[in-house]
């Protein structure tokens, strides 16, 4: 068995516990090939702040489970040389398992170098969704891996999760679920939404700081996360759909939203449409503009650099957790 600990990788107790006393969010960035993975650690090194890798079920089996931590480790690599050229700290990193439906799922993540999983069992009752989630915990916790747990369901699509309607988190369950659990963090349903169709056009969604609220007091200081977090910038958008692209009603979650719900216990925002919008947009630009282009390390190249755009704004103006270097 590999330990994350090999690798360099650090689970997300210390990392949660340093955003909850300063109050902002830490990005569970998604990634599904090496751009993504180099843009994310680049733009979190730029501006300084630690960083959850998270690959889904499908990015999971897309790469390849063995990969992934191999691969993840050798970024690093070219990180701690590129924070050496520009004198800055190298900065933290968990590679965390997203909506990991299944136990051996989380048991194959965490032998393969992961040092966080999710277990999602919100598609369960109750109970049983107690019982999966503590299976979980009692393995993941022999190794030191932290676990996420989720209660409550987010409406939209995204890869293999997918509903058709917002469950709202109880929050008169969530103390509960945690005691019984033993999970290290909790993912609740206040309004967010999968994917990039999050909302109906003319829809003004927004984030319930109110069940916010309320789980705050039944759980002090404990470590929230908020998914289907992605504003989908519609730059990008608008990009896609001029150079061939039909996305015409994709709406995501109003930013400003998030940065008030970062100043709460969230501690960490999921973001991954806002990726995939970002790139498909720099690819249709490239494309259109160099039709003779035929260079993946060309155009991949320019998405890379777009990406680190993306990223570095988001830690700065969005989650709050970034600094803009002079």
């Amino acid at each position: 068995m590999t330990t994350y600990k090999q690798f360099g990788f650090q689970n997300t107790k210390k990392m949660y516990a340093e955003a909850l006393k300063k109050n902002y969010a830490l990005p569970g960035y998604n990634f599904n090939n090496m751009e993504q993975l180099q843009a994310i650690l680049s733009a979190c090194l730029q501006t300084q702040n630690s960083v959850v890798l998270q690959v889904s079920r499908k990015a999971y089996e897309y790469m390849g489970g063995e990969l992934i931590s191999h691969m993840v480790y050798g970024a690093m690599q070219e990180m701690k040389a590129q924070a050496k050229k520009m004198k800055l700290k190298p900065i933290t990193v968990a590679l965390h398992l997203d909506h990991g439906d299944s136990y051996e799922l989380c048991v194959s993540a965490i032998k393969n170098g992961f040092s966080s999983v999710m277990i999602d069992g919100s598609h369960f009752d109750y109970k049983e969704n107690v019982k999966l989630t503590k299976k979980v915990v009692n393995f993941a916790h022999k190794y030191n891996v932290t676990v996420e747990g989720e209660l409550g369901v987010l409406a939209g699509v995204e890869d293999y999760v997918s509903a058709e309607e917002n469950i709202y988190t109880r929050p008169e369950e969530v103390e509960n679920f945690v005691g019984k659990t033993g999970v290290d963090s909790l993912a609740i349903a206040v309004g967010t939404s999968h994917g990039a169709y999050k909302f109906k056009p003319g829809q003004h969604p927004k984030i319930r700081l109110d069940i916010l609220r309320a789980v705050e007091k039944k759980l002090k200081n404990f470590p929230i996360v908020l998914h289907g977090s992605s504003s989908i910038p519609q730059d990008a958008i608008k990009k896609i759909n001029q150079y061939g692209g039909k996305m015409p009603d994709a709406i995501g979650i109003d930013k400003r939203q998030v940065r008030e719900a970062a100043k709460t216990p969230v501690c960490k925002v999921n973001i991954d449409s806002d990726s995939r919008v970002t790139m498909t947009a720099s690819i249709r630009e490239t494309f259109a503009k160099s039709p003779e282009a035929f260079d993946p390390r060309f155009y991949l190249g320019k998405v890379r650099e777009d990406l680190v755009k993306m990223y570095v704004k988001k830690n700065i103006e969005v989650l709050g957790c970034g600094i803009k270097l002079k």
